[in-house]
């Protein structure tokens, strides 16, 4: 690599370094503040804060590469043109398309490391993060029992009463739960909550006191009197079956035929995707006029890339609704932007204007 090269290099690297940090630190910001009112009010508990915070800045990390190297890129050759740098080049014969050389080797190591975090760790994160607030959920629905007031941590099927409540002892308790057509009532003296160490699950212990089971309407009841009987206590069945398509791992999400796997199968090999689109347009967007400011181009920048975000939502949701052929899919999104950029590219590079010369010659 010649020294050209390395110095656009090095200067593309640190422009998208510094916009991906500045991005990165301002939305983290507003996600601790919104982790931190979780814990306060305790949706979620305070050990798990920056387990939460951790897992999910691998997801802003994902979503910030693309656009933090597509401003990156334009304001290191808006930098270019600002100090007549661009027009130095020109003259000796280096033009747009050589900008593409070093940016590209940028690129592709950005992309191996999306498409790494988007495919591979994005899907263990979620599911690390749903954990936690199934657990934080259980523990909060159990937690919240009250003397005098009747409690239902999974929603209806069981009903927890206690005349006293004294931290982690409660006293005088009613426990009611259905099961089908069947029905359990059991009554303590007095009972605790303990904390499963090996899968977090919450059991209420009971003690001194008698449980009561059979089907209403029919006279075979059963009845058990126990010193110390233990009751899983569940905040409702767990969506197994119905596993979020955000935490389904790579090989499930290519064997399925489901629209919504497919759509975020698309969705997840777009991040690295996009980095080559959105640099093949950076290069000739960030081209401005002597007159122009450093920053004249940032604004088109940033429309394109909303629109361009905007596209790739919607082609997702068309994805997902069977809108679309197979083999359409997302693609036509990155295709779309990616003709522009050629497009742009071209004109710039003054193919155009050398086309038409030959035609009139």
């Amino acid at each position: 690599m010649n020294v050209l090269n390395r110095y656009i290099l090095r200067e593309t690297f640190f422009s998208w370094l510094v916009v991906t940090i500045v991005l990165f630190v301002i939305l983290m910001s507003n996600q601790f503040a919104e982790i931190l009112d979780d814990a306060a009010t305790n949706q979620l508990p305070k050990d798990a804060v920056f387990a939460v915070l951790r897992l999910t800045s691998l997801q802003y990390i994902t979503f910030l590469t693309p656009i933090g190297l597509f401003l990156g890129v334009m304001l290191a050759l808006a930098r270019f043109n600002r100090d007549s740098e661009m027009v130095a080049m020109s003259s000796c014969g280096i033009g747009l398309v050589r900008f593409l050389v070093p940016i590209s080797l940028i690129t592709i190591l950005l992309a191996m490391a999306v498409a790494w975090l988007s495919m591979v760790r994005m899907p263990i994160a979620s599911q690390q993060i749903e954990e936690i607030k199934y657990q934080a959920r259980e523990e909060l629905e159990v937690g919240v029992l009250e003397s005098g007031v009747f409690t239902s941590p999974d929603s209806g099927d069981t009903i927890i009463y206690a005349q006293d409540v004294d931290g982690e002892e409660i006293y005088g308790v009613f426990v009611e739960h259905k099961d089908g057509d069947r029905v359990v009532v059991i009554r303590a003296e007095r009972g605790e909550r303990r904390q499963n160490d090996l899968n977090g699950h919450t059991t209420l212990v009971l003690y001194n006191g008698r449980r009561y089971e059979g089907v209403p309407g029919q006279q075979s009841f059963r009845i058990i009197e126990f010193r110390e009987h233990g009751m899983p206590v569940r905040i409702g069945q767990r969506e197994d079956e119905e596993q979020l398509v955000e935490t389904k791992p790579i090989r499930e999400l290519l064997g399925s035929t489901e629209p919504e796997d497919r759509a975020e199968l698309q969705w997840r090999l777009s991040a690295p995707i996009s980095l080559f689109v959105l640099v093949l347009v950076a290069v000739p967007l960030s081209r401005s006029r002597p007159r122009e400011g450093r920053y004249a181009r940032l604004g088109v920048g940033i429309l394109v890339y909303i629109i361009y975000a905007n596209m790739l939502n919607i082609a997702r949701i068309m994805v997902e609704r069977d809108e679309v052929p197979q083999w359409l899919g997302m693609w036509w999104a990155h295709v779309a932007l990616g003709l522009v950029g050629l497009v742009l590219l071209a004109r710039e590079s003054g193919w155009f204007i050398r086309a038409s010369t030959e035609v009139r010659v």
